[in-house]
């Protein structure tokens, strides 16, 4: 198991910069980033390690991005 706030305070500036990549919205990437470790939490007996925890984090944070463009832009 991993510190959640640590990993936090380490990967949010980047999972934020990564997804205002992806949409060039400030405030709907700060939202995602929120979802992202909101969900990174619920699942966090799923990381195995097969990856480094930014790919997994940045993996979460396109699905939410990509969950977000199905709900809202159909």
């Amino acid at each position: 198991m991993f510190d959640m706030d640590a990993a936090y305070r380490e990967y949010a500036v980047m999972v934020y910069k990564f997804l205002l990549s992806l949409c060039y919205e400030e405030e709907l990437a700060e939202e995602l980033t929120q979802e992202t470790f909101y969900q990174a939490v619920r699942c966090a007996g799923r990381f195995d390690g097969s990856c480094r925890f930014s790919t997994w984090l940045c993996a979460i944070a396109k699905n939410q991005l990509n969950s977000y463009r199905r709900k809202h832009f159909v």
